[in-house]
């Protein structure tokens, strides 16, 4: 296992890290629970990074890394869903924002995998990496649960990465629609296409 795949393998170990500060009462506990998401998330970056600058794309990076990162987002999500209580329509407003950020992750699964029987590969796009970007910066901020104005600073970004999230999965969609046609045959892979760090063409879809 290389470097790369290490750091998106310690994405996944410091989910139930993640848990354990967020909900385990001490001093400064959701600083903790919000410093670790940061350092998670950061390996994203740095896994992708890495990947490409060692040339270390493996197998087993595409498969965990896009694992990896939705399964830190749902559990943040989950998290902030499970404190939204502290003002009256807070809590459907970010349950709302949380089903429609799910509910795009699973639909793009989905066309992933009709893509990849197809042998479709798909340029990531810019819309995708701001969803990213916007939600990794959004989740921390309302992990901290320390002051109001933190705490609709987060709101208002979960609002914004929400709306890209639609967006940019409505763009993906449209932009890829060859992969719904009832051809036969793999089509040539997007102009521009290109690997994240752990070789995932399309993991900020």
């Amino acid at each position: 296992m290389n470097l790369p795949t290490k750091l998106t393998v310690l994405r996944i170990v410091l989910l139930p890290v993640l848990l354990a500060f967020a909900y385990v009462s001490f001093p400064w506990h959701d600083l903790v629970a919000a410093a670790v998401f940061v350092i998670a998330a950061a390996t994203d970056f740095l896994d992708g990074y890495l990947a490409r600058k060692l040339d270390q794309v493996t197998s087993l990076g595409k498969f965990l890394d896009p694992i990896a990162d939705k399964m830190l987002v749902v559990c943040a999500l989950f998290i902030v869903v499970g404190r939204a209580s502290f003002a009256y329509g807070v809590n459907v407003y970010v349950a709302v924002c949380a089903v429609m950020i799910m509910s795009r992750e699973l639909m793009i699964d989905a066309f992933r995998l009709v893509a990849a029987s197809k042998g479709i590969v798909i340029a990531a796009d810019k819309l995708g990496k701001a969803k990213t970007l916007v939600t990794d910066i959004a989740l921390p901020l309302l992990l901290l649960n320390v002051h109001r104005y933190v705490s609709l600073a987060g709101l208002i970004l979960l609002g914004a990465a929400t709306l890209l999230t639609i967006w940019s999965g409505i763009n993906y969609v449209v932009r890829n629609k060859r992969v719904l046609k009832d051809d036969k045959g793999a089509e040539a892979p997007s102009e521009g296409a290109y690997p994240d760090g752990n070789g995932n063409t399309d993991a900020a879809e």
